[in-house]
């Protein structure tokens, strides 16, 4: 029997699913017993901006089976909208979701993304936290390995000779949306996670925020203290008044829908 899709809304150019961290394992176990694979993006703010920006990132967004709220204020303008969005959905911390449904339901991962050791230094965070897991392999491509085909093809098939049934694929939106379009393409019934910084992390490259910090929605705050340099310009100057423009842009959308 198919598995019921929870409530979508639109956010920005991106249709997000309602659903909670526990959701989207249950979703993916489902998934698995039936033979079906599938991607899973994690649309924070940045990534809903770019999408709405550029159709041709919204389309590669589109292509994912699961699109979750990875911010709150995406979290915040579905529930302006009218759908009750029940909590941030983050990569870092579905890295260690799926892989503890990985281990339960005897499946295997591969972690791709991240300096050269952090993707092993995760998997050993990961074995360590979840004895069951099975590591099907990691990689760490050079800088630059997607503007090269031949470097591309390598990549992708060091992943499909390990055959796993989770890849954590860790390269920033979109390259890591660019790289599972293709893999997919070879590995049908695998799932696939978007998870940006969510390797390092695992890996205790840095720490996330406090969960209080986390539930405001200023975790961004903590990563714009960690990396100032990197993240300045985009936080402040590109997303914050982007949010504004999305929350206000969702409140219209209630008021019109009520009217």
């Amino acid at each position: 029997m198919p598995q019921i899709s929870p409530p979508v809304v639109r956010v920005g150019a991106v249709d997000v699913w309602s659903v909670s961290e526990a959701g989207v394992a249950d979703h993916v176990l489902g998934a698995w017993q039936r033979g079906e694979g599938g991607a899973i993006v994690t649309a924070n703010v940045d990534i809903v901006r770019a999408a709405t920006r550029t159709p041709e990132l919204a389309a590669l967004v589109a292509e994912s089976e699961l699109v979750v709220a990875d911010g709150m204020p995406v979290v915040w303008a579905g529930r302006l909208a009218g759908v009750a969005v029940p909590e941030r959905v983050t990569g870092s911390s579905l890295v260690f979701t799926l892989t503890e449904a990985a281990a339960r339901a005897g499946r295997s991962v591969y972690l791709l993304g991240g300096n050269p050791g952090i993707p092993e230094k995760a998997a050993g965070v990961l074995v360590g936290r979840f004895a069951d897991l099975r590591v099907a392999g990691t990689d760490s491509p050079a800088f630059g390995f997607d503007t090269d085909p031949a470097a591309t093809a390598e990549a992708v098939a060091r992943v499909v000779q390990a055959k796993p049934d989770l890849v954590l694929v860790g390269l920033g939106f979109p390259k890591q949306e660019r790289l599972i379009r293709l893999l997919r393409a070879e590995l049908p019934e695998a799932w696939f996670l978007g998870c940006g910084a969510g390797i390092p992390m695992a890996a205790g490259e840095f720490r996330r925020a406090s969960g209080v910090v986390q539930k405001l929605g200023a975790e961004w705050l903590h990563r714009l203290a960690l990396e100032p340099r990197r993240l300045a310009k985009r936080y402040l100057r590109d997303d914050l008044p982007f949010a504004f423009r999305l929350l206000s842009s969702a409140l219209r959308t209630r008021f019109t829908r009520e009217k």
